[in-house]
């Protein structure tokens, strides 16, 4: 399958373009700056999913199969923040978050029913956007929770043409994003909360998604998997 997936360039992006690209799959990669493998494009910037998808298309020959929405951003912002302060958090994250996998995936419907041939959506939400999140993190909770409902909404709006859609809700998850913290006293906090005994790893999240972009049956379009040992069940 041709593949996009946002946000490869670390964390549970960098570890699904890795399992993809070696489980046969041609698979094209975005992160914000770019690299020498990876497309560059910058999110909060409304034009950069049309350059991202055409710059994709192009590497790809000219068709994609699945699109992964895995690039977001986890920011804090306290509710006794100044209102511009506050104004800018909730901005920033529901563009890279919602709007940006939005775009994409409009592109993508474009693209799938144009070829006639179906294709699949996967979007990674996130535990917060079933159950909430801390204080300081309401935007990136109500970011998710309406990315999961773009999900229902596209899976049952299109089944009809085989273009499936997918999302993925991963609980705390090791990276090296998070490797400092778990270490700190907050990591006792978190795992105490969990009754796996340990947060997911990168890879555990990254085998659901491959899952998801290449072998889950066509009737399991509209679900979302949890990936949180336990922590958060529905």
């Amino acid at each position: 399958m041709n593949i996009l997936i946002t946000g490869a360039s670390r964390g549970i992006g960098a570890a699904a373009y890795d399992l993809m690209k070696s489980s046969g799959h041609e698979v094209v990669g975005h992160s914000t700056k770019g690299s020498a493998d990876l497309i560059a494009g910058d999110l909060m910037d409304p034009a950069a999913p049309r350059g991202i998808w055409q710059a994709a298309l192009e590497r790809l020959g000219g068709r994609i199969d699945v699109l992964v929405n895995n690039a977001g951003i986890y920011e804090a912002v306290d509710a006794e923040a100044a209102d511009v302060e506050w104004q800018d958090a909730w901005h920033r994250t529901l563009r890279i978050n919602l709007e940006a996998p939005a775009d994409l995936s409009r592109l993508a419907l474009a693209h799938f029913r144009e070829r006639g041939s179906g294709g699949r959506i996967v979007n990674v939400a996130s535990r917060a956007g079933l159950r909430g999140d801390s204080p300081r993190h309401w935007h990136y909770a109500a970011s998710k929770a309406a990315l999961i409902a773009m999900t229902k909404t596209v899976a049952r709006a299109y089944a009809a043409e085989n273009i499936l859609a997918f999302a993925v809700a991963p609980g705390f998850t090791v990276s090296e994003m998070t490797e400092e913290y778990l270490a700190g006293r907050g990591g006792a906090a978190i795992v105490a909360d969990i009754p796996l005994g340990r947060v997911a790893s990168t890879g555990e999240v990254a085998e659901v998604i491959r899952w998801l972009a290449t072998q889950a049956p066509a009737s399991s379009t509209g679900n979302t998997i949890d990936v949180n040992g336990a922590s958060y069940v529905r």
